[in-house]
């Protein structure tokens, strides 16, 4: 896969990849993007290539417009053609629909993110939102129970009683809303959304690849427990760090005039 330009179409998922920055597109704008068996397989096969892939360092999730991921495909799953058993994930963090990965992936929400759509959202690194972006939670609407994260993800990014509220009355909250609850970091207008986005990524790229994928599930490992022992988790990560060779006095001074002259060029933006 060419680290400048390469482009893949799955059908129901696109794929780019640019400048080590690769980009992945539910593309069923007719359905929302709903998530049927067809989607869901593509995540599984495309994730986990990306995430192999050595020409690659920085993910995007994002829908074809008008919407993000308006969830599982309720069609299919009234059919009889989904077995809803079979999407509760086990025990990893990433569970379905969205496969783990070490590289980090942003969430580039371009519409409405709705019950599974919200919580494949949730699995990304964080999210940008489009200025069209809505946000709910109708679970309880449905009648059914999450099984992807929600009910970790969503407190953690907004805190426990709006999520509560959130998932209790599937009411949607607007991209301005999502920001001022921490669920995204910013609201851009619709058509910065991808480039944006993209920018983020060539700044991640520009650093340590292997620095960053360390930091990322430094960040995963401790949320998953107490404060105190995320403690203990960041001191040993370090340590094995250093053990591993990182963080050598000659790869320090190489970057130092680098993160000097970003820091210039920031402070004067």
């Amino acid at each position: 896969m060419s680290a400048q330009q390469s482009t893949t179409d799955n059908g129901a998922v696109l794929m780019a990849v640019a400048d080590r920055v690769a980009t992945i597109k539910l593309n069923r704008p007719h359905a929302r993007n709903a998530l049927n068996a067809e989607i869901r397989r593509a995540l599984r096969q495309v994730v986990p290539q990306l995430d192999d892939d050595p020409d690659v360092d920085v993910l995007i999730l994002t829908g074809s417009d008008p919407a993000f991921c308006a969830g599982l495909d309720l069609k299919e799953l009234a059919s009889g053609d989904h077995d809803i058993a079979a999407s509760v994930g086990d025990t990893s963090r990433r569970q379905v629909p969205l496969p783990q990965a070490r590289k980090p992936i942003i969430g580039a929400i371009n519409g409405v993110a709705v019950t599974g759509g919200l919580e494949l959202a949730l699995n990304c690194d964080f999210l940008i939102a489009s200025e069209r972006a809505r946000f709910a939670d109708t679970h309880a609407r449905i009648g059914v129970q999450p099984g992807w994260g929600l009910t970790v993800l969503l407190p953690q990014a907004i805190g426990l009683r709006r999520a509560k509220e959130m998932s209790a009355t599937g009411n949607y909250i607007d991209a301005a809303t999502a920001h001022a609850w921490g669920l995204v970091n910013h609201v851009v207008a619709h058509e910065r959304l991808l480039p944006y986005c993209r920018e983020l990524g060539a700044a991640i790229v520009s650093n340590d690849g292997a620095g960053v994928r360390a930091i990322l599930d430094t960040y995963d490992e401790g949320s998953l427990t107490t404060a105190a022992a995320a403690w203990t988790v960041e001191a040993r990560n370090a340590h094995a760090w250093l053990a591993q060779g990182g963080g050598r006095p000659d790869e320090i001074a190489a970057r130092r005039a680098a993160v000097q002259a970003r820091g210039r060029s920031q402070a004067r933006a």
